[in-house]
């Protein structure tokens, strides 16, 4: 069973920990999209891992994990993470780089911070890694690939053809410094000993045996549905595709090699950085979430905004995300609540109107609030509960209207943020 992990929500999720448990059972597991803008957190052996690029699954022994064509990756970044793991006694043998995956430059970071710094109301909410302006330049062709570094030759040309172009960018159009060749060949130099354990140019051969051999496959993805850059809430997104579907074309693998898709979500809604959130809480119940789940950024930092369970994205990440099963992480945050809501539909302040299919013009977003409907909390620590059974009635009450809601099952139930506090269903 080939599976995909997606977030099914504005990132932040849970993703790392259900990622986590699923390879367990996966032979290869690759990350397909997205960098170090992500923060992935993972509680095993009474211990906190918090990802950013690296696959989950390192955690296990005798698992292969690819760092996709789809990514892109921040070289300083990467080895540091590698440091923290191999400090921690992670064995990394298993890391693979596929050389089609794009770097980070110094002027991708630079234009990052200082466009996200200069954008007054524009802004996005970025992590100021890059990301954004790394993906720009891909798109238009005037990237970098990790392969490029091991082909001095192939380097010397495309830095002809790039740093005329950035440079002048650079400077007049961000006032920012500009590179000469011989900065950035031997940058790139460094970067080539930073990634030569872990680059695979036989990357078609690895995936080729593990399709052979009918091993398993778990795609993992980053940031969540409503971050797409296609069907996210444009423009606050990210600048990859983390839906399902981004897994094919981010990880080498046709969409025929896809059995699964797991769709992640809180069992309320959580969101970082600027753009639109209907069901968003601005009052004491939104606190009071956000210091029982800890929300805030792996990444930034940042607190994160905290609403109640949103059914209306959640049913457009069910379609366009390609969702066949839903994870539910958190619900035991709700454990002393009296009462539990989740938002059903929006109503438009200005005509009444009343939406239960999202609505994507991001723009009309300010003038809808949200519909509720009210459940009866359980008041029971649920923490302990390993079985779906003895759940209390009116947390499978809540699970259940989920389901009929959304019309896919759910899968797993998180009740805490240890690798045992999960509950599968079959």
């Amino acid at each position: 069973m080939n599976r995909v992990v997606v977030g099914a929500q504005w990132g932040d999720e849970g993703k790392a920990k259900i990622t986590d448990l699923l390879a367990q059972d996966a032979d290869l597991i690759i990350r397909y999209q997205g960098g170090c803008n992500a923060g992935h957190t993972v509680v095993a052996h009474n211990k906190t891992f918090k990802f950013h690029l690296i696959p989950s699954g390192i955690l296990y022994k005798d698992k292969t994990c690819f760092i996709g064509a789809g990514t892109v990756v921040l070289p300083e970044y990467f080895e540091e993470e590698i440091k923290g793991l191999i400090e921690e006694g992670i064995d990394v043998s298993g890391l693979k780089i596929n050389p089609l995956a794009s770097i980070t430059m110094p002027w991708h970071t630079e234009v990052d911070g200082y466009s996200e710094s200069t954008a007054g109301k524009g802004k996005i909410g970025t992590t100021k890694k890059g990301i954004g302006p790394t993906y720009t330049d891909k798109m238009a062709r005037i990237g970098l690939k990790i392969g490029d570094l091991y082909n001095e030759e192939s380097l010397s040309e495309k830095l002809d053809i790039i740093l005329p172009l950035k440079n002048k960018q650079l400077k007049e159009v961000y006032g920012l410094k500009t590179y000469t060749k011989d900065d950035v060949m031997s940058l790139c130099k460094k970067y080539a000993e930073i990634f030569k354990p872990y680059v695979c140019f036989d990357w078609q051969k690895v995936l080729e045996d593990a399709k052979r051999n009918n091993k398993t496959v778990l795609f993992e993805g980053a940031q969540g549905v409503m971050l797409d850059i296609d069907y996210g809430t444009y423009p606050f997104v990210t600048s990859s595709n983390p839906i399902g579907g981004g897994a094919a074309t981010g990880s080498g693998y046709g969409p025929k090699m896809i059995d699964e898709v797991i769709g992640v979500a809180k069992a309320y809604v959580t969101r970082v950085g600027e753009g639109p959130f209907v069901s968003e809480l601005k009052d004491d119940t939104g606190i009071k979430i956000r210091e029982i789940g800890h929300e805030y950024g792996v990444t930034t930092g940042r607190p994160r905004r905290c609403g109640w369970f949103d059914a209306v994205t959640m049913k457009y990440a069910v379609l366009v995300g390609g969702l066949t099963s839903v994870a539910l992480t958190k619900i035991d945050v709700f454990d002393t609540f009296d009462e539990i809501k989740v938002c059903t539909a929006y109503k438009d302040t200005r005509d009444g109107k009343v939406y239960t299919n999202y609505p994507t013009d991001v723009f009309m977003h300010k003038y809808l609030e949200p519909i509720y409907e009210s459940y009866k909390g359980w008041g029971e620590d649920i923490t302990g509960i390993r079985e779906y059974d003895k759940l209390p009635e009116n947390c499978k009450k809540y699970l259940s209207r989920l389901e009929e809601i959304l019309e896919v099952p759910i899968s797993i139930v998180s009740v805490g943020p240890d690798r045992e506090q999960t509950i599968f269903r079959k």
